[in-house]
């Protein structure tokens, strides 16, 4: 029996496959799909769950770029460019989240300070959600992205000021991240291209 090939993998296997490249580990069961995953040499078990091996990392890259040249290669990059503007206003936003001026880590304990940081947050959301509709039309598997940047921000709007910065859950800023990975896999851009 041949082994596994790219070719072999259907849609789960490749949107499976995403999720690993895109979060670093998958600690789900997975069930056939991993098994499939784990045969073609895409991905390894480890003790944490699935990663990614330089052949899935490989393979997924190429499945992950637009076509050069095309229509939608245009729309993803004019999303890109316009998400680079919005990025910066983002990560000041953490910073400023996580530590107030003076260097004082927040303690949460102004509602005036996290409210002004709540707005500035909301005015990010709302400049962001066209851009990712945007590229959604044209590509499917930028549709979650949008649903799952509104759940943080409410999950922030209800006092979860974890759902802000946490790495450890689909915190705003864990999606946008893999919002901005995507965007550069899209693209077949590295992050050290970005100036």
């Amino acid at each position: 029996m041949r082994p596994v090939q790219a070719d072999d993998l259907d849609h789960d296997g490749w949107i499976l496959l995403h999720e690993v490249r895109l979060r670093g580990v998958f600690e789900g069961d997975g069930g056939v799909i991993v098994a499939t995953l784990v045969e073609s040499g895409f991905v390894s078990r480890s003790a944490r769950g699935v990663r990614l091996t330089p052949a899935g990392r490989d393979a997924h890259a190429v499945w992950a770029r637009v076509e050069p040249g095309g229509e939608v290669e245009a729309t993803v990059e004019r999303a890109y460019r316009r998400f680079l503007t919005i990025n910066t206003e983002l990560l000041r936003l953490c910073s400023d989240w996580q530590v107030r001026p003076g260097g004082m880590p927040n303690d949460h304990k102004d509602p005036e300070y996290d409210w002004a940081i709540f707005d500035r947050l909301s005015s990010i959301d709302d400049r962001v959600g066209p851009l990712v509709s945007g590229v959604a039309r044209v590509v499917d598997r930028f549709g979650p992205y949008r649903a799952r940047l509104r759940t943080a921000r409410q999950q922030v709007d209800d006092g979860g000021h974890e759902w802000l910065t946490s790495p450890r859950i689909d915190s705003y800023h864990t999606v946008w991240m893999q919002l901005h990975e995507d965007l550069l896999l899209a693209l077949g851009k590295e992050r050290a291209s970005e100036s």
